[in-house]
């Protein structure tokens, strides 16, 4: 008891400040260095069968190579019950950079997904969770990992955000987390993918780079709406002009802005690459040096391709900024398209604005998103903790570090190209096998950038057959369209048959 009485008086002698710091230091949640693991049972009815599966929501300790913690990693795990011990592995990640891989977890091939139909906003009255009859289980473990910063991943010590946040040190973190996953669970022996969504399509070369130099090479990889070259986008370069084009054809097919509008968007859009790789990539190639009549004729066809007005794609120097091409399409209905998915139309405030207030398609998606994951999270897969989820990285200290240092390059880049990290990995490993899937309503990451892309991984013959396409009438989160969903789920299905056959 005098002991007790004391520390009473100690605390009563210490300013009042310091002793609400105390207290608060004391409520801090903190990541965990230790790993963290709650584990759960479920089974989801796929249109092939029933699966049973195990949850695992948690944390991966990576450390650097003396072993010092560096930061704890948020993951889910679904891993199909009874499963061979060769059975593959697939670890997701979405983009950004900064963003947390909710997106890909509660919306693509876990065995629950967000419910969404129509593209209009999702309504706190229709949030719905569901099972997912489209789940990959069937032809996969599935591993989705939170980059450090966003969802509960954090630095550990004296690590800080910025120590992550950067082109190649963001792929370092992934390659070890992925490495510490197989690691822990036995995985060598299994077929292991990547797949990633929008800069995570970037960060996939980067990262497959790294485990083959770790000695941990893949089978396969997933492109979902990707976006390799950053430096294509640089203003003073065409490529960016001519990489919209297609989209806005398909936006302005989808929204009944073509006269005599065809009945297949699929051949529309060839017709319009035709268009843009030929007489389009000439004019623009050209500069001011064209003449009145090709200036003419280009903007005459351009109008008729993006639903827009000669004057104003003549006014726009034949080179339509995306933001103005959301605001103008539909500026007669008071709507601006979005850009995530062109599809989602935003209400606007300002009729004459030159761009949108906010991406329709993020905003009508968002909020179901969050709260079914939050609820889902500490309902079924019963992972408590009291530290906040970060949708998002970007804060006031977020500073991404933009340099990469590509395999065989001297120096860094200034601007990321990380399709010459793919390259590298595709050429020293013949066998593994890409697969791009892409939105033709997807303004962020366009199809047509893509193609761009891959033609230009400058690969040999025998490798450049180790890449597979495929289109869908959806945008950027090509999952937001359940319409699409079946004959999703059965490409990359039939994909993983091939890809990951041993």
């Amino acid at each position: 008891m005098p002991a007790h009485a004391d520390d009473k008086s100690a605390d009563a002698a210490k300013p009042r400040a310091d002793v609400l710091k105390a207290e608060a230091e004391k409520a801090w949640p903190r990541p965990p260095v230790e790993e963290q693991a709650a584990v759960s049972k479920g089974s989801v009815a796929l249109r092939n069968g029933t699966v049973g599966y195990t949850a695992t929501a948690g944390t991966l300790t990576i450390r650097d190579d003396d072993g010092k913690p560096s930061a704890s990693v948020f993951y889910t795990a679904y891993v199909k019950d009874g499963g061979a011990a060769n059975r593959p592995v697939s670890f997701f990640y979405n983009g950004g950079p900064g963003s947390a891989s909710i997106w890909l977890h509660m919306g693509s091939f876990s065995p629950v997904r967000v419910s969404t139909e129509n593209p209009t906003y999702v309504a706190p009255s229709q949030y719905a969770l569901k099972p997912n009859p489209d789940s990959l289980i069937d032809k996969t473990d599935m591993v989705f990992i939170d980059a450090i910063g966003t969802g509960w991943s954090r630095p550990l010590g004296d690590k800080t955000g910025k120590d992550f946040w950067g082109v190649d040190q963001d792929a370092e973190a992934f390659a070890r987390a992925i490495i510490r996953y197989v690691d822990k669970n036995n995985r060598w022996q299994s077929p292991k993918v990547l797949f990633g969504e929008s800069y995570g399509t970037l960060r996939n070369g980067a990262v497959a780079a790294q485990l083959e130099d770790r000695g941990l090479s893949l089978d396969g990889i997933v492109m979902l709406s990707t976006i390799l070259n950053y430096g294509v986008e640089l203003p003073g370069y065409d490529i960016g002009p001519l990489s919209m084009v297609p989209t806005y054809a398909a936006t302005a097919w989808y929204h009944n802005r073509i006269a005599n509008r065809p009945a297949d968007l699929a051949k529309f859009i060839d017709e319009v690459r035709g268009w843009v790789s030929g007489p389009y990539a000439a004019a623009l190639a050209k500069g001011t040096a064209i003449s009145a009549d090709e200036l003419t004729a280009t903007a005459r066809q351009l109008a008729a391709y993006t639903g827009l007005s000669e004057a104003f794609v003549r006014r726009a120097n034949l080179r339509i900024p995306l933001e103005q091409f959301q605001t103008e399409l539909l500026r007669d209905r008071g709507v601006a398209t979005g850009r995530l998915d062109t599809r989602y139309l935003l209400n606007v405030g300002d009729a004459n604005a030159a761009e949108p207030e906010d991406d329709a398609a993020s905003t009508a998606t968002t909020g179901a998103y969050v709260s079914s994951f939050q609820s889902y999270v500490a309902r079924t897969l019963g992972y408590k903790t009291d530290m906040p989820y970060k949708v998002s990285a970007r804060d006031k200290d977020f500073d991404w570090d933009w340099k990469h240092r590509a395999p065989g390059t001297r120096w860094p880049a200034q601007v990321p190209d990380t399709g010459l990290d793919l390259a590298y990995v595709m050429r020293i490993n013949p066998t593994l096998k890409v697969l791009f899937l892409n939105g033709y309503f997807d303004a962020a990451t366009q199809f047509y950038a893509t193609e761009y892309d891959i033609d230009h991984l400058m690969l040999a013959e025998p490798l450049r057959k180790n890449i597979t396409s495929r289109y869908y009438e959806s945008g950027h989160m090509i999952y937001l369209n359940p319409a699409v969903l079946p004959k999703l789920h059965e490409d990359i299905a039939g994909w993983y048959d091939t890809a990951t056959k041993r």
